[in-house]
């Protein structure tokens, strides 16, 4: 790949749906597709909205390590970006992310108690295109 930024940061913009993968108590994957992140910083830093009660907060508590995954079905190419997630609650992480529409989901809005930020940040990135895989390690 000649520039990962520009084709991954391409890639990811462009999707709508990402599936994010972490571990349960057992050590097996779990994967869960979800919304886009709503913001990213380059390639290495993602954050997501979801709920704090959900089973995958839960896990990303009890073990960090995580990856995300998208593809372009059009040219059947694929990007696994692995490294850990963290928990944001604060609510300068919460308001970055806000996006109106949000209550549908939250319905006290950018203070509930049941909103919180996913921040992924990649360690690794594994990319495939045209019959070929290559990995690399994010600086």
């Amino acid at each position: 790949m000649r520039d990962p930024e520009k084709t991954i940061g391409n890639m990811m913009d462009k999707q709508s749906v990402v599936y994010v993968g972490s571990i349960d108590r057992e050590g097996f994957p779990n994967l869960k597709a979800m919304y886009a992140p709503r913001k990213r910083e380059g390639i290495k830093v993602f954050y997501f909205t979801t709920n704090t009660s959900s089973l995958r907060v839960k896990q990303f508590m009890e073990n960090p390590k995580a990856c995300v995954y998208l593809c372009d079905k059009r040219f059947f190419r694929g990007i696994m970006l692995r490294g850990t997630m963290e928990i944001l609650e604060d609510s300068q992480s919460k308001e970055m992310i806000w996006q109106e529409g949000d209550t549908m989901y939250y319905k006290e809005g950018v203070t509930d108690p049941d909103y919180c930020v996913l921040k992924f940040t990649a360690s690794s990135v594994r990319y495939y295109s045209n019959f070929n895989s290559e990995s690399f390690v994010l600086e």
